[in-house]
This record gives C-alpha cells, sequence and structure tokens, in this order.
C-alpha cells in the first residue's frame, strides 16, 4: 500500500472514531435520559452519592452515568465547564487498590455531580483551591445532604501527650500524619510548630493515606467519621490497631477553623471511635452537595430534588453516613439553589 493510501486510510480511521464518539455522547445527556454525573470511587462520599442518585433516578426513567474519577478539586472544575471526564488510567496506576471501584467514565460530557459543600462553596467564590481561578458563578446547589467529619487530633497513648505544647517546649521528635493537609499545618502553628520546626527536632510530617505512615506514626490529626471510606481510612484503621489519647483544641482555634473554613463548632460523640471515653468539642464539615449550572433544565433539577427526598431510604443503606435534613437540603453555605430545585421544595414547604 502506498503512502498516501495509507495515510488516506489513517485519515478516514481518525474520521470514523471521531463520529462515533460523537454519536455515543450525543446518546448520552440530560434530554436522552442518560445524564452524565461526576463521582469519586464507589467508598469516597461523591461516588457513594452517585450511586444513591443513580437509584433514586431509576423509577423517573433516567439512566444515570457516573463517572466515578470526577473527583477531587477537579470536580467542581469539570461540572462547571461541563467538560469530559478525564482519563481513568491515571487513577489506576495512582490507586490500583481502587480499579474495581472506579469504573471506565462514560463518553459524555458531565451534567451534574456531587462534591463536599465547602468545595462547591469556594468553586463558586474562586476561593481555597480555586484561588487565582474565575469564580464559577454558573454552579447551582440542587441537594445538600448531610455527612459530617470531625476535625480530630490524638497521639499514641503510651508516649503520654497531653497537649501539642509538649511536643514545642521539650522538642520531641514526632512522626505527624494527617489526611487535611494544609488543615494539619495550622493546627500546628497555632503551637508554634512548622514543618521544618518538626523535622529539625528528628521528626516527620506524613500523609495518613500511605500505609506505611499510619504503621510509624506518633501523632494523627485528620478529619474522620464512622465509615471506612478512603479519606477516612486512617482513623478507622489507627482507632483499631492503637490506643490513643485523643487531644482537645483550644476554642480560639476551633472559632477560627469555624469562621474561616465553613466549619461547625460541634462536639466529637463519645464511642465514635474506639478510646474515645469522652465528648471532646471540635469543629466539622457537614454536607454532600448535589449540584448542577446555571444551564441545568429546571424540570430536571426538580426532578432530582423529587427523587432524593422521595427516597430517602437510600441514604441509610449507603456506606457512608448519610441523612437528609428537609431543614438544611435547599442550602449550601452562599451557594444559589437551582429554581427547579427551589421550586420543589416550596411545594413541600421545606422552604418559604
Amino acid at each position: 500500500m502506498s503512502k498516501i493510501k495509507l495515510l488516506g486510510s489513517l485519515i478516514l480511521l481518525v474520521i470514523a472514531l471521531a463520529i462515533v464518539g460523537t454519536i455515543g455522547a450525543q446518546q448520552l445527556g440530560i434530554k436522552a435520559k442518560k445524564p452524565v454525573f461526576g463521582g469519586a470511587c464507589k467508598t469516597c462520599p461523591w461516588g457513594a452519592m452517585a450511586d444513591v442518585v443513580k437509584a433514586a433516578m431509576q423509577p423517573y426513567g433516567y439512566d444515570v452515568q457516573v463517572c466515578y474519577n470526577c473527583s477531587g478539586v477537579d470536580s467542581t472544575r469539570i461540572v462547571a465547564g461541563a467538560k469530559m471526564p478525564p482519563p481513568v488510567e491515571e487513577f489506576w496506576r495512582r490507586s490500583p487498590e481502587l480499579r474495581n471501584q472506579i469504573l471506565a467514565p462514560p463518553a459524555g460530557p458531565v451534567d451534574f455531580g456531587a462534591t463536599a459543600s465547602q468545595f462547591l462553596w469556594d468553586a463558586y467564590q474562586g476561593k481555597g483551591a480555586y484561588k487565582g481561578e474565575p469564580a464559577r458563578t454558573n454552579l447551582r446547589l440542587i441537594a445538600e445532604i448531610q455527612s459530617p467529619t470531625y476535625l480530630i487530633v490524638a497521639a499514641r497513648a503510651e508516649l503520654g501527650i497531653t497537649d501539642l505544647r509538649q511536643v514545642k517546649e521539650k522538642h520531641w521528635p514526632v512522626r505527624i500524619i494527617t489526611s487535611v493537609g494544609e488543615q494539619a499545618l495550622q493546627v500546628l502553628a497555632y503551637y508554634g510548630l512548622t514543618r521544618e520546626a518538626v523535622e529539625s527536632a528528628g521528626g516527620h510530617i506524613g500523609s495518613g493515606s500511605a500505609a506505611a505512615e499510619r504503621k510509624n506514626f506518633d501523632i494523627a490529626i485528620g478529619e474522620g467519621s464512622l465509615v471506612n471510606a478512603p479519606e477516612w481510612n486512617m482513623w478507622y484503621e489507627i482507632s483499631q490497631t492503637y490506643r490513643l489519647n485523643y487531644l482537645e483544641l483550644p476554642d480560639d482555634l476551633l472559632t477560627k477553623f469555624a469562621k474561616e473554613q465553613e466549619m461547625e463548632r460541634v462536639t466529637l460523640p463519645l464511642g465514635l471511635l474506639r478510646g474515645l471515653d469522652r465528648p471532646i468539642p471540635t469543629v466539622a464539615h457537614t454536607g454532600t452537595a448535589v449540584y448542577g449550572r446555571t444551564d441545568t433544565p429546571d424540570d430536571f433539577a426538580y426532578a432530582v430534588a423529587k427523587a432524593l427526598d422521595e427516597h430517602q431510604d437510600l441514604f441509610q443503606w449507603s456506606m457512608q453516613n448519610f441523612s437528609y435534613n428537609s431543614r438544611a437540603v435547599w442550602k449550601a453555605h452562599g451557594v444559589p439553589l437551582h429554581p427547579g430545585a427551589a421550586r420543589y421544595y416550596r411545594e413541600m414547604k421545606y422552604m418559604k
């Protein structure tokens, strides 16, 4: 075969693949009753929510297609821009243990999704992880589902640490693991501890998501809940494996977190984790937001709001700690509520 004929064949193949891809994308979407939902791995909060939404929408004739790798801070970027799901191969390479939870994504632009309510609010404003980016003011809330995660600080009990001030004053070489990154550094900064100070004393700050780090630590700082999702696995595992002494943070620091990081002042419940033998004042994030855009059809947003309300039983059977609160389902910080969802909540008299 000549080079010209070979080149022509390749061009025709590319065109054919493009046509097939276009047809596949056209078969998806809200109009086709196959909307694409941006979620996360199946045991992650947003992935578990995706499965709830998918099941809740089936009785209304919708076959929701889930992207299980439209996650992290990119979640709102993908939905706001109606982007195609990212390639899944990088997720498989980075987290091979989650391969059976992160399926190949649908071949169509993402119509709506789930994310942490504070991520949605930050993306809407162009703050936090989205600082320096254009505010994504086309995002709209459809439903806010409660899913609390508490800020927890603990030390291995045998070390006798009762206050993080001891680490600073005695220059102890402590190994610290965290699941919240910058937030943990802010906790340490309150006590005059920087990464450099910890390391200069012979200590270390590592990620609680790494199994090796969880086997060699002195102090843990991070958000947690009862569920064994990848995000909270640190607390689920170390509380069962080690005796922990849970520490209280000072009131002014908790007030600062509540004000600056869209958190609520709450109490860490007695017995939430093994060894937690008393209630502890802390702060928490609560809320997994199901959301769309300004161009999301009103009837569709109405249907999603209605489906999640009428199928609240799906939340109780999820592996996540989800709950439906009619007094809070229609608000997520300052993110505008979609008018279609607002119509449903007003009809139900959840809001005026």
